[in-house]
């Protein structure tokens, strides 16, 4: 089958087109015939083996997966000897191994049904980023109706789902994004929309939920911009934040202040879970989200997808399909 693949650590240029052998299923695994897959900020991570850290699951000196790729959707092939929830010929989405490819692995229960209302390319931004911004609005920043929301990286793949999320429960939302990515995130919901080169996060006052998808400023400059008892949510490291840890020492000096401060500081790392997919699912069907999918790419396009993921240029979710 057709699949990218690296076999070092680096930047995009690691990244090439092969043709391997398909895995096969084991335990509750199943194989999926892949329909879209979607790029997301882990893809960059495990090509480049960044943060350092991260060596200690990737692979020390190789990573150990060689085929890219997380989010998906598509048809199950094959079912592993322990799988129940899904039968050969089921639609299916969420999160697998391997997704940059033909066929992949998937455990079931990173997985749900598709409905027939709901794109392939649409589905597959839904694993990581989706499932990520949902339980960021919801669960951790507890977003509610008459709040005023910031959301910085506003025009990246987990920032557009933050931005539609919160609008979709009634928040006013300011949106932090780069150059020329002020008309999506204006799409998507935003009241206002923040160019980080040319004006603070503070320009649009204090707000009562501050979600950092961007990852790279200091914990004071974002407190600055919250409500004297408001939440700060530590979504992201950025694809750009160095460090042994990669930017992951911010959740873990929020995490320490917190105790202390009147605001909120809360860090936490996003799990696909079947329930939230379905959520994002229906939503998306009934028209109260819409993903922001904003380019979409054969697979042979994969590296330059991830170079350009690399420079912080992706405008909201870019989908691959096979």
């Amino acid at each position: 089958m057709r699949a990218i693949v690296h076999d070092r650590y680096g930047t995009a240029e690691v990244l090439r087109l092969a043709e391997v052998d398909p895995p096969e299923p084991t335990g509750r695994e199943l194989l999926v015939r892949v329909r879209a897959a979607a790029l997301d900020a882990g893809v960059w991570y495990l090509t480049t083996g960044r943060p350092p850290v991260a060596r200690l699951a990737f692979g020390l000196r190789r990573p150990k997966a060689r085929v890219a790729g997380q989010e998906l959707a598509g048809t199950v092939e094959a079912v592993g000897p322990g799988a129940r929830r899904f039968a050969v010929g089921d639609e299916v989405f969420g999160t697998g191994a391997g997704t940059f490819a033909e066929l992949a692995l998937a455990p079931e229960n990173k997985l749900a049904a598709r409905p027939p209302d709901l794109a392939p390319e649409a589905a597959a931004t839904l694993g990581v980023s989706g499932t990520t911004a949902l339980q960021a609005v919801r669960d951790i920043g507890e977003v509610r109706a008459g709040q005023r929301v910031l959301v910085t990286g506003a025009g990246g793949g987990v920032g557009t789902f933050v931005v539609g999320l919160a609008v979709a429960r009634g928040a006013a939302v300011t949106g932090v994004a780069g150059p020329g990515k002020a008309e999506l995130v204006t799409r998507l919901g935003a009241e206002r929309v923040l160019d980080y080169t040319r004006e603070p996060i503070t320009a649009a006052g204090l707000h009562d939920v501050v979600v950092d998808v961007a990852g790279n400023r200091p914990l004071r400059d974002l407190r600055r911009a919250l409500t004297p008892r408001g939440t700060l949510v530590l979504l992201g490291a950025g694809v750009t934040t160095s460090g042994l840890l990669g930017g992951a020492e911010r959740q873990l000096r929020g995490l320490l202040w917190s105790p202390f401060l009147r605001q909120r500081l809360r860090g936490f790392v996003g799990i696909t879970q079947p329930d939230d997919l379905q959520t994002l699912a229906t939503m998306v069907v009934e028209g109260r989200l819409a993903p922001a999918v904003e380019a979409v790419r054969p697979l042979a396009e994969v590296p330059d997808a991830v170079h350009e993921l690399g420079l912080g240029h992706s405008r909201g979710k870019t989908v691959v399909v096979p």
